[in-house]
């Protein structure tokens, strides 16, 4: 039992891995990095400046003091001890030496001749002060330090250069002078270098930040050449990439010289490229104008014969007269073919549509109403605003977009959808446009289709079935008719829900 609920904890564990609690930061700037950098270093040698520079004033002032505190500590062993009266003491007592010649201010001493212990402290007036309990047991601790030691005393006394000595006599004394010149020389020295690496922080980082500005100038223009050639229709169309790095910025002996060379070497590769292709493809686009133009006259010649054949009255054998049909109406759908092939081809040129005021509310209405009886089996909605809706356009090619909308519904959903037509005003933009919508109720388009739905003999099956009379060149057509206007078709999908969305400049 116990090892299958540890299998089990482990299993939950590996099939369910902690999450990544790591927040998550965003990403610094080269400019960013480098200003800070700059600042960091200066920060940091100004520390190090700062730290030795103070060390250095305090280990030299505090050698002044240490010779000053031997000075005073000679003058009190002269005291305590008188060459012209050997082997006796003067008076060994703290006081005696305070009061004795050449005693600074802030002098402390400490006399111990065996039995008893004078102590105190010379103030700013001269007088002696006395010593706490804790401050002379501090003292007394270091009566034998032969050479000059630092003791905090604490309060108002605060720290002290202590230096004990011992007398011929055996009268044990310690002589202290304050640190406080030597700690507020050294504060005011790392106050001072502290105010002036804070100024001089400031001042770099400012100068950095102007600096770096200006070293990146030419990374910036080779930025925002890749940003504009980004933004040029690469995938379609005749491009010409014209926008180059300026050869100032090319430099090969520097590092943004040389991402803007190699930019610029990558620009032409991509712009002979995007030229061969275009070549290539207007090769095919002749191709296919001028096959299409040709194939129009034996087309309507072969649909003319089999139609007259059909017609002259004369008893023909079933299959022949079955045969003369398919061959009519096959020619009836390869003429259309070839008339999409050929309007295409003419759109992909460029070539300038019709423009005259195009009543688009009547356009629905017509489409509709064809829609209508071509598929009785479906119901047909309109959805029109309350006053005539006019754009600028092509009136015969915007009525093939809706009607090939309304076709490409009626066929590819089952019997008894609803496909509704929709028209309306939107602002887009900033300026008004005119929505063309065509929605139904059908299956859907499967999600594998929709990124190539607008694409030329596209189709929902794989098998290229002609059942359905579909060239896969309608939605094509509605594309490059509605772009040939300025404006937009888009589609979405989702199973019970399709809507084709035509947006047009009003």
């Amino acid at each position: 039992m116990t090892e299958n609920a540890t299998t089990d904890a482990e299993a939950g564990s590996a099939s369910h891995p902690p999450a990544d609690r790591s927040p998550a930061h965003a990403p610094w700037t080269l400019r960013r990095r480098l200003v800070t950098v700059v600042v960091a270093l200066l920060a940091l040698v100004s520390i190090v400046i700062g730290f030795v520079s103070v060390a250095i004033l305090r280990a030299g002032l505090q050698d002044e003091l240490d010779q000053q505190l031997r000075s005073a500590a000679e003058r009190s062993h002269g005291v305590l001890d008188r060459p012209d009266r050997p082997g006796t003491i003067s008076e060994p007592s703290a006081a005696n030496i305070l009061n004795g010649p050449a005693q600074a201010s802030g002098t402390l001493a400490l006399v111990f001749d065996g039995t008893t212990i004078s102590y105190g402290y010379l103030d700013e007036t001269g007088a002696v002060q006395g010593l706490t309990d804790r401050q002379v047991q501090l003292l007394a601790e270091h009566t034998t330090a032969s050479t000059p030691v630092t003791i905090d005393l604490g309060g108002d006394v605060g720290r002290y250069r202590v230096l004990g000595e011992v007398t011929s006599s055996g009268v044990a004394y310690l002589i202290g002078l304050p640190l406080a010149t030597v700690d507020g020389t050294a504060a005011r020295l790392a106050a001072t270098i502290a105010v002036v690496s804070l100024a001089g922080v400031l001042i770099v980082a400012g100068l950095a930040a102007w600096v770096v500005r200006l070293a990146l100038r030419p990374l910036q223009r080779v930025t925002a050449t890749a940003g504009r050639v980004s933004e040029l229709p690469l995938a379609q169309g005749e491009v010409s990439l014209v926008d180059r790095v300026p050869e100032a910025d090319a430099d090969p002996r520097t590092e943004v010289g040389q991402v803007a060379l190699a930019l610029n070497r990558m620009l032409d590769h991509v712009d002979l490229a995007l030229e061969t292709r275009q070549a290539s493809e207007n090769k095919v686009r002749r191709f296919v104008a001028d096959a299409s133009h040709e194939l129009r006259t034996p087309l309507a010649a072969i649909r003319g014969y089999s139609e007259l054949t059909r017609r002259t009255g004369q008893d023909l054998p079933e299959d022949i007269a079955h045969a003369l049909r398919r061959i009519e109406s096959e020619s009836v759908r390869m003429t259309g073919l070839v008339e999409d092939l050929l309007l295409l081809a003419r759109l992909d040129e460029g070539r300038e549509l019709e423009r005259e005021e195009v009543d688009l509310t009547a356009l629905l209405i017509d489409a509709l109403a064809d829609a209508h009886v071509a598929g009785p089996d479906h119901i047909w909605h309109l959805d029109l605003p309350d006053e005539p809706l006019e754009v600028e356009g092509d009136g015969a090619r915007l009525h093939q977009v809706v009607a090939n909308l309304l076709a490409n519904a009626r066929i590819h959903t089952p019997a008894g959808t609803t496909v509704t037509a929709g028209l309306a005003t939107r602002d887009v933009d900033g300026a008004p446009s005119a929505v063309i919508t065509v929605t139904d109720d059908g299956p859907g388009i499967p999600d594998e289709l929709q990124p190539s739905l607008f694409e030329r003999f596209a189709r929902g099956d794989s098998s290229r079935s002609r059942g359905t009379g579909s060239t896969g060149l309608g939605l094509a057509i509605a594309r490059a008719v509605v772009s040939a206007h300025h404006g937009q078709i888009t589609a979405e999908s989702r199973p019970g829900f399709t809507r084709f969305t035509v947006t047009l400049p009003a």
